[in-house]
């Protein structure tokens, strides 16, 4: 069993020699194989699968992939000919938490589409009824959810996945659009929940981004549904804000049914008390699994194995180190800024003196708006500090906490400009293929997604010809995977080119695998911040997690960091000895 997937969007017969009709071996012998309209159309009936068209397709445009023959007769929905199929669907159940957890493009977002009545199912054909439909799942869980479903009775309540677009839809204050959608009267419940109340009375335009994605869950927990579905509730949160969220949607599941797709592994396995796991080639196809339960699943999708499915999703496994935190860190010193301090709108940060070594990556935690990004701005000279002492002569490479994409150039032509040698060995092994942007480099940046967008703002400050490194929030919008590829490929440019590398961040894990010290930051939100000076691992993610409260054990299977229930046995032991991350 084959399918054959064109890319739409690549697809260019008028500007291309055809060479997916000219070269198939099919359509040489007479054979109809390929076909050409608008759009190339390949028959997965005639197709041998030889991948001559793949491999000769000047836009990259083709894919064509073998699947597994239980398969067959399971897909779900399918986006025309040569389009994307989807694979089974994620079950719903009352009272629990289902956590969806796969690399993006793997089909989550159909499935939300499907589950809340925004998208009718059509088997892969190029239409299905609805009794077709409830044919296919009888038996299942979810053939009583697609019955009302079908009957116009699953009232859905969706918090989308990228937020930055809520300002541009509804313009007013922020008290304002919780009043609208206060279908449940829990307004008053959901402002202290959520911390809401400093932000009531500003415009939506001027929130930043973690009081955005706090009110766009704020809206959606509001709204009076049977299906509630929460897609990326951590970026631009802080992780004490994480650990709100993820109490108050917990609550939430208690008699309504909640579905959620979550990267920070860490607050989904707090969460989820089921996980499915999506596979596939994305942009091709994608399969969910049957459910899981959140230990399981999550440990089966780091191992890269399923094994009750059989199926290798990865050739290589995600691990955590188990060995003590680094101690060894550089002794060469880039810079070393003295103590300053910067005010700015009611708000004032003083940071201690510290130093940035060659060859380190120096980790920056805290809760929002202690004035994390505002010390990387005054590093990167984007800011002057109220002193004005901070005068770095050397090149500084920044990403910034909020990425946009309104350059009207494709990849390509944007990296090029930045570095010349885009296209050198070390380039496409370093950065190009472990964050897949060489599958993007001829498409406009103002059409790509938030985490296409963010993959490439992380290679483009990372080939910037630059002394030090500034990169503010790099996971927002990552898989689990690319975070991982994301943490691997920083940690090496530091060490293998001896640069100094800056990544403030909220995700636990991400953090624990790139950084060689800490930078943590204390204060009084939106108030006062406090940076001190930058420490070892072990002292620094103490000293953060004594604060918010919060211990990490090491699961045994994996040894990937899991949270503690507060005032378990583990906790409180932990506590007690001061180890609230590093436990062995």
């Amino acid at each position: 069993m084959r399918i054959a997937v064109i890319d739409k969007d690549k697809c260019q017969p008028k500007k291309c020699g055809q060479e997916c009709l000219k070269y198939c071996p099919k359509v040489r012998t007479g054979d109809e194989t390929v076909v050409i309209a608008e759009k190339a159309i390949i028959s997965e009936e005639l197709c041998v699968g030889c991948g001559i068209c793949v491999k000769k397709c000047p836009m990259k445009a083709i894919s064509i992939v073998g699947l597994p023959e239980r398969l067959e007769g399971r897909e779900v929905h399918r986006y025309g000919v040569n389009g994307f199929v989807l694979y089974n669907l994620p079950v719903l159940r009352k009272g629990y938490v289902v956590g969806i957890l796969g690399a993006n493009g793997t089909g989550k977002s159909t499935a939300v589409k499907i589950l809340s009545g925004q998208l009718k199912p059509n088997l892969g054909k190029d239409s299905a009824d609805w009794n077709e439909v409830i044919d296919r799942f009888s038996g299942s869980e979810l053939v009583d959810y697609l019955k009302k479903l079908r009957d116009g009775k699953i009232r859905a309540s969706i918090k989308p996945q990228y937020i930055e677009t809520i300002p541009k839809v509804f313009k007013g204050k922020t008290k304002d659009l919780l009043e609208k959608f206060d279908e449940r009267n829990v307004l008053d419940l959901v402002i202290e929940k959520l911390n809401l109340k400093n932000a009531l009375h500003r415009n939506l335009s001027d929130l930043s981004g973690g009081e955005l994605q706090r009110v766009a869950i704020a809206v959606c927990y509001m709204r009076d549904a049977e299906f509630y579905f929460f897609d990326e509730i951590t970026p631009y949160l802080d992780i004490y804000q994480r650990t709100l969220v993820a109490n108050t949607i917990k609550e939430l599941s208690k008699d309504r049914t909640v579905m959620i797709v979550e990267h920070d592994l860490a607050i989904l396995d707090m969460l989820a008390d089921f996980v499915h796991v999506t596979y596939g080639v994305p942009g091709v196809y994608g399969v969910f699994t049957n459910p899981k339960s959140a230990r399981v699943g999550i440990n089966q999708y780091l191992s890269g194995y399923l094994a009750e499915e059989n199926i290798r999703i990865r050739e290589k496994s995600i691990e955590f180190e188990v060995l003590q935190p680094r101690e060894s860190v550089s002794d060469k010193i880039l810079l070393e800024y003295p103590r300053f301090s910067k005010t700015l709108d009611g708000f004032k940060l003083v940071a201690e003196g510290g130093d940035l070594r060659i060859g380190e990556v120096l980790g920056v935690v805290g809760a929002n708006a202690t004035g994390k990004s505002t010390f990387v701005k005054v590093l990167a000279g984007v800011l002057e500090d109220d002193e004005k002492r901070i005068k770095l002569d050397m090149k500084v490479s920044y990403k910034p906490q909020y990425v946009k994409g309104d350059v009207e150039e494709n990849v390509e032509v944007f990296l090029r400009k930045i570095n010349p040698m885009v296209y050198s060995s070390y380039v496409k092994t370093e950065f190009l293929k472990p964050l897949s942007i060489d599958e993007i480099m001829d498409r406009n940046i103002s059409e790509l997604s938030g985490g296409e967008l963010q993959r490439v703002a992380i290679v483009a400050c990372l080939l910037r010809d630059a002394d030090l490194y500034l990169l503010d929030e790099p996971t927002a919008h990552l898989d689990v995977e690319q975070r991982s590829e994301a943490a691997r490929m920083i940690r090496r440019f530091a060490l293998n080119n001896s640069k100094s590398v800056l990544v403030v961040d909220h995700d636990i894990y991400f953090i624990d695998m790139v950084s060689d010290r800490i930078l943590l930051f204390d204060g009084e939100p939106g108030k006062t911040g406090f940076a001190r000076r930058p420490m070892r691992m072990r002292e620094g993610m103490n000293a953060f997690l004594s604060k918010l409260g919060i211990t990490f054990r090491r699961d045994e299977e994996t040894k990937r960091p899991r949270v503690n229930k507060l005032d378990s046995k583990l906790d409180r032991e932990q506590k007690a000895m001061g180890e609230y991350y590093y436990r062995f």
